[in-house]
């Protein structure tokens, strides 16, 4: 078992609040990754954890076991850091069983780990060769098999990825998609980057400025944002939003009047008085071109990103607001030229004066 607990978690240095009262519950075999902008807070998290930084105030427990203030090594967890961090004169093997050796396990107990490490790696044919013989991602790699030799209860990893190119990137993650179900291991996963959170956490933790917006599944947060900054941190391309007030309520929600020029009636089921302010969010996927009859908001056309099978065309509402609409490949216009969007109500996010969620009426059946 490896579920770990943890309590009013607080760090600061210098009188600075750097992680302001952490709770969070991560279960046995799951893939949580820690994601937000810069400065969050989330490798500093990831440090209490492993027990590299010490705790200003809370508690950190393992499986039952208070780990808050014991030594990193007593803490039964395995960090792979963003560097690899390789003994460059010794051989991949060598690199593997350091801990091991140090630990005066049996040598035949030890390179049947290094051996089974190995072979869920494809590290088999770079035993021997040093670090400097390696690419990015093999080295990677044999940092990860050290990890995995100590078979520990956590795998702790601070933006493993990061030093590598995109394709390498994408490869990687794949690996560590796939060493999840082979070792059905718990792994904590810190990353800025929030495609890699979305493809490989089963719970996904989003921090900004050392607290917890929200915690759930990657769709739960795509779909079911809890705020503004949730909404516009996760998706790529972002989120649009589009400014207005409540301008009528109704049983089964209310009408909006949007600053870009249009009202919309909406499934909103929050407590909302006529005259608040709210913003509209809205995905690239939920805006779709219309011909201006039918149209429910103008927009002028900004500038364009082809990648091939889809086309992100980026427009400006006469509020001066910017969306992304996600359009097919072959998708053409000029830029500066007017279109008509029609946005798809039952995607559309509402998010009232403190930004907040409003939470969606439920449609009754006909």
């Amino acid at each position: 078992m490896a579920d770990l607990k943890i309590r009013n978690l607080q760090k600061g240095f210098d009188g600075h609040a750097i992680i302001q009262g952490i709770d969070l519950d991560i279960r046995n075999r799951e893939f949580v990754v820690f994601v937000g902008p810069s400065g969050c807070g989330k490798s500093t998290l990831l440090r209490l954890i492993a027990g590299l930084e010490e705790v200003s105030s809370g508690s950190i427990e393992l499986d039952g076991r208070e780990i808050t203030d014991e030594s990193p090594a007593r803490r039964d967890l395995a960090m792979v850091f963003q560097t690899y961090a390789l003994y460059p004169h010794m051989t991949v093997r060598k690199n593997m069983s350091f801990a091991l050796d140090l630990a005066g396990t049996d040598k035949q107990e030890v390179e049947r780990k290094v051996s089974e490490a190995a072979r869920i790696l494809e590290l088999e044919p770079l035993l021997e060769r040093k670090p400097r013989q390696l690419s990015g991602g093999q080295r990677q790699r044999v940092a990860i098999g050290r990890a995995i030799v100590r078979n520990p209860k956590i795998f702790l990893f601070d933006e493993p990825l990061s030093n590598l190119d995109a394709a390498l990137r994408v490869q990687m993650r794949l690996e560590l998609a796939r060493l999840h179900k082979e070792l059905q291991a718990t792994m904590i996963y810190v990353t800025h980057d929030q495609v890699e959170a979305m493809t490989l956490a089963d719970k996904v933790v989003v921090l900004n400025g050392g607290r917890i917006e929200q915690v759930g599944s990657p769709l739960e947060l795509y779909n079911h944002p809890a705020n503004l900054f949730v909404a516009g941190f996760l998706g790529t391309p972002k989120m649009g939003f589009l400014r207005g007030r409540v301008s009528a309520l109704h049983a089964d929600g209310c009408e909006v009047a949007l600053d870009a020029g249009c009202t919309l009636r909406l499934p909103a089921a929050g407590t909302l008085d006529v005259g608040s302010p709210v913003t509209l969010g809205i995905r690239p996927e939920h805006l779709h071109r219309a011909p201006p009859e039918q149209a429910q908001l103008m927009v002028g056309t900004d500038v364009s990103e082809r990648l091939g099978s889809d086309t992100y065309c980026h427009v400006r509402t006469d509020s001066e607001e910017n969306l992304t609409l996600r359009v097919r490949g072959d998708f053409t216009c000029g830029y500066g030229e007017r279109i008509g969007l029609t946005l798809d109500l039952d995607h559309c996010h509402l998010f009232d004066a403190d930004g907040l969620a409003v939470a969606r009426a439920v449609r009754q059946a006909a």
